[in-house]
């Protein structure tokens, strides 16, 4: 009981938009694990089915936002250095900035590589082993891919809270938040259920067809 009123105090103070009182509610409240389950898997079958309507969207979401991040490192850092050198000073955001831009590429990048199953998985290994233990293996990696994500994204959002509550602004600049960045890594985890829930239906599929479920990953390949 002690967790579904729990539940139900996040809830209301999330409804009132105040970072302080979602704070609050946080702190030391047992309802934020199951109510994170929650919001992990449901938000991972939503961004599935949008997968799955959109193709455009499966396809490009994740390479573009990796791209976008990694120019934008690569242009304030090179243009930092310039300033440094040549002109009258860099900003002071361009230290800052970069790392929460790396952020946000690292892992959405982790997403997209759970995609084409370039972790490290022992794929060898796997491909010698009978059908029912190949299955039982993939069905393992998406238990605990699926624990890790339900893990930050509870973790994560407790700091993106802080930093909101506590109005934590980005070193060297006037107003620009850091929740604004942190924020990003439970969607990026979110995202990668996502891509646990595809890989897991694709492989039961397989093993349904008697296809070969185990398959030598490429990186960058696609």
């Amino acid at each position: 009981m002690d967790m579904i009123t729990g539940m139900g105090e996040i809830i209301s103070a999330l409804m009132t938009g105040d970072s302080f009182e979602l704070q609050t509610a946080l702190r030391g409240n047992s309802g934020m694990w199951p109510l994170g389950f929650m919001a992990t898997l449901l938000g991972g079958l939503l961004v599935a089915f949008i997968y799955r309507v959109a193709p455009i969207v499966e396809r490009n979401l994740e390479p573009a936002v990796m791209v976008v991040a990694y120019l934008a490192i690569g242009y304030i850092i090179f243009a930092g250095v310039i300033q440094r050198f040549y002109l009258n000073g860099q900003p002071a955001w361009s230290t800052t900035l970069p790392p929460f831009l790396f952020l946000i590429m690292t892992w959405v990048g982790c997403s997209y590589n759970v995609k084409l199953r370039t972790h490290l998985a022992f794929a060898e290994f796997r491909k010698a082993a009978p059908r029912g233990m190949q299955l039982a293996l993939l069905v393992l990696d998406a238990v605990l891919w699926f624990g890790f994500a339900w893990i930050v994204v509870v973790t994560t959002s407790q700091e993106t809270v802080r930093a909101a509550a506590n109005f934590a602004i980005m070193l060297g600049t006037d107003n620009i938040m850091q929740w604004w960045f942190l924020g990003t890594v439970p969607i990026a985890f979110i995202l990668l259920t996502a891509r646990v829930f595809e890989n897991f239906s694709a492989d039961l599929k397989k093993y349904r067809n008697g296809d070969e479920m185990i398959e030598a990953a490429v990186i960058g390949g696609d």
